[in-house]
């Protein structure tokens, strides 16, 4: 998993300490625990540290999700403005076209 962890849960639930003669040692126990503690920190720490890369990834997904979504609208208005401006050209052709038609047809 992580080199930062030394027990696996596994490790933690199969874990027996020798019995001397007034119960279990010690100070086998209590390095046990320490690692146990330092264990549980540094999950501490990972998680904390994942949750700010997940906060990070999250507001960068969401700000290219405003981005996608201006660019899109950007993109509509743009093609209706072109279509708009061909159909300004249009109507200017035809319109001079029927002039000149027309100027012909009255001569």
């Amino acid at each position: 998993m992580n080199d930062r962890i030394t027990l696996s849960s596994r490790e933690i639930l199969e874990k027996e300490f020798k019995i001397d003669a007034r119960g279990y040692r010690l100070q086998e126990v209590d390095k046990f625990l320490d690692i146990v503690i330092h264990d549980y920190n540094e999950y501490n720490s990972i998680i904390k540290e994942l949750a700010i890369k997940n906060r990070e990834l999250y507001d960068e997904n969401e700000n290219l999700k405003n981005e996608v979504r201006n660019l899109k609208s950007d993109l509509e208005a743009l093609k209706y403005t072109e279509k708009e401006v061909t159909n300004v050209d249009l109507i200017r052709r035809v319109s001079q076209l029927e002039k000149i038609i027309l100027g012909n047809t009255n001569n």
